[in-house]
């Protein structure tokens, strides 16, 4: 070939590849941009048929997507349902080798070479196309009318426009991709609950999902500053905001009680992160609200079932004090307050006094046994100036002093029968008479009494009146002693260590599984009172981060629940309730604990008590 047309042609050829990458820059409908390459291919090196497969890598095939005929031959074979299984020239191109045959009779794959001597094609030219590193498929040049042979030059040119259409279909893979989890985005974006805000360093709003209108205010919107669009509001995130702005550092799950229009009060959990772009720049900020006012709410009933007013304890018969409590918390009805020694009844009595409406007013407590009848009369209503021998000024009386508020008679079971008579005046006339006058004088006063006598044995016995006792047991509220809330001890003892550690300046992280067997097994006759002193008294001794066997008073673990006990008390088909649990948990002790509806500890002591054991180990 002459210089002067080697010249035309390679003009020609880059021609072709600028117009083929000028197309490729924007391309709309890739089908369409490739038959138009592949025309523009055809045309320019004057070849039978051009022609491009895609590979199938489920079965290793190549499908024909499209071809373009010369218009000169008249024959028309289209793309459609030309599908290749050429294993062996697959394993060539996939490797990168550009398969090259001006006499397709060469050929050494044979399924390839049949193909191509049954279409009439003399010659041929595959060029691999490899997508992000994979194979993709290749473009064909086939030689109808003589045999061709493709020059250096041709392969560089054709290996060049493949590359071009490879890039074209990685962007439009790229672009398509892009489209997708932009759309992905904001439809998660849209769909989340919570508020999602971004803003850039002034402030100034970029976007904003649908729930933030629902949790921060319906003015915020994209274009608008943050600290302007909501002047209605609290605004009690924007500090957190600024805060990230400024330090470009992160403020995880901060919570905040904020203000909405018309009052509305919600607690949030605030996240706010730096804004930054592909390359780690600054942009802003972006800030996550989650709306967690029932959460709270729900966290504080929670709170409050477990710790309802300094009283310790979860299980289902606190929860029935819990709810009688509530109930008459803000009642002026007299409470007898029943229990055994240390259960806590002078607590229930503050809860009474500080959850109600009298709150704010005096609460008295008077330990009924502590004081004889003489003095027992003049500290409850007071005395006059001379009433007895000493009384050189005159008194005020408990009830006096309790005005508006509540008086706590304590161990009310041990006073005198004339003490009982002039509290059953006072609890009918709501008057009282100090010692040494005659004048009544009018008391508001809320009487809770508390005992841990039985007050009905002391009826029959005539050392309590019955008339009184109607009196005073208007409402009963009956403390349950610690063994029958057994369930309750690892709540009550997670209380006092984190009370002693305070007291005593130590680091105990818990008591031991051991320590809390013996705990579990312990009737506590002094009930939580001895619990709290024998967990003071290892406080001293343990010296460690556990409280271990060692630390607990041999007295305190001496004294297990006797079997016969522990099962006369229960259900009689206690035993087969729990058999059935146990295998429907297949032994598991937390799930069977849930379908029983009571704790791992409760259910341990009780498996202790029938003697059950998982099937093949010890207990």
């Amino acid at each position: 070939m002459h210089s002067k047309e080697m010249l035309e042609k390679r003009i020609s050829y880059e021609k072709m590849l600028a117009e083929i990458s000028e197309m490729a820059v924007r391309v709309n409908d890739m089908d369409a941009f490739l038959q138009q390459a592949l025309q523009r291919m055809g045309v320019t090196l004057h070849v039978s048929r051009v022609f491009m497969f895609g590979y199938q890598h489920e079965d290793r095939t190549f499908a024909c997507r499209c071809g373009w005929d010369d218009p000169e031959l008249g024959v028309r074979r289209g793309s459609g349902g030309i599908v290749l299984h050429i294993p062996a020239a697959a394993g060539e191109l996939t490797s990168g080798t550009v398969l090259n045959y001006p006499d397709t009779a060469t050929m050494p794959f044979k399924n390839y070479r049949d193909h191509l001597l049954a279409s009439g094609v003399k010659s041929t030219l595959n060029v691999p196309l490899f997508v992000y590193g994979s194979m993709y498929g290749f473009i064909g040049f086939d030689e109808h009318r003589f045999h061709r042979q493709w020059h250096d030059s041709d392969l560089y040119i054709l290996t060049t426009a493949a590359q071009i259409l490879s890039r074209a279909i990685e962007n439009k893979i790229y672009e398509r991709e892009l489209v997708e989890n932009k759309n992905l985005l904001e439809s998660i974006f849209g769909s989340v609950q919570d508020a999602i805000i971004t803003v850039d360093a002034s402030l100034r709003i970029i976007t904003a999902n649908r729930a933030a209108a629902g949790i921060c205010h319906k003015n915020i919107a994209a274009g608008k500053r943050f600290d302007l669009c909501a002047r209605d509001c609290t605004r009690a995130c924007l500090a957190l905001l600024k805060e990230t702005l400024e330090t470009q550092r992160s403020l995880r799950d901060s919570q905040i009680c904020c203000f909405r229009g018309g009052g509305r009060e919600q607690m949030a959990a605030v996240n706010c992160s730096p804004l930054l772009n592909g390359e780690g720049g600054f942009l802003g900020g972006v800030l996550v609200i989650r709306d967690i006012t029932r959460l709270a709410r729900l966290e504080n009933v929670l709170r409050e079932r477990r710790n309802y007013q300094g009283i310790i304890g979860q299980s289902e018969k606190m929860q029935k004090v819990y709810d009688l409590l509530h109930t008459l918390a803000d009642m002026n009805t007299t409470v007898l307050i029943t229990g055994e020694s240390g259960t806590g009844k002078e607590k229930i009595a503050h809860a009474l006094h500080y959850g109600g409406r009298r709150a704010g007013r005096p609460f008295i407590r008077v330990n009924c046994s502590a004081l004889a009848e003489s003095l027992l009369e003049s500290e409850l209503f007071g005395h006059a100036k001379g009433a007895f021998t000493g009384a050189d000024r005159e008194s005020v009386g408990r009830f006096e002093a309790a005005h508006g508020g509540t008086i706590l008679l304590d161990e009310i079971g041990d006073i005198s029968p004339l003490i009982q008579l002039k509290l059953l005046r006072v609890l009918e006339e709501k008057e009282i008479e100090r010692v040494g006058e005659t004048t009544p004088r009018k008391v508001d006063v809320r009487v809770l009494a508390a005992t841990h006598r039985d007050l009905k044995k002391a009826i029959a016995e005539g050392t309590f009146r019955e008339d009184l006792y109607y009196r005073l047991n208007v409402m009963n509220i009956r403390i349950p002693p610690l063994r029958e809330r057994v369930e309750d001890i690892p709540l009550l003892a997670e209380h006092f260590r984190l009370k002693f550690n305070g007291q005593y300046a130590k680091s105990i992280t818990g008591v031991s599984t051991e320590v809390m067997e013996i705990f579990m097994g312990h009737p506590w006759p002094g009930n939580v009172r001895e619990l709290e002193h024998v967990i003071e008294r290892a406080f001293v001794l343990c010296g460690g981060e556990m409280i271990r066997p060692e630390h607990i008073a041999l007295e305190a673990a001496a004294r297990p629940v006797q079997r016969e006990e522990a099962v006369a008390a229960v259900p009689a088909d206690e035993k087969q309730r729990l058999l059935a649990a146990l295998e429907k948990a297949a032994w598991n002790i937390s799930k069977s604990a849930r379908l029983l509806g009571v704790s791992r500890w409760t259910l341990y002591r009780r498996l202790l008590r029938h003697g059950l054991e998982r099937p093949g180990e010890e207990l």
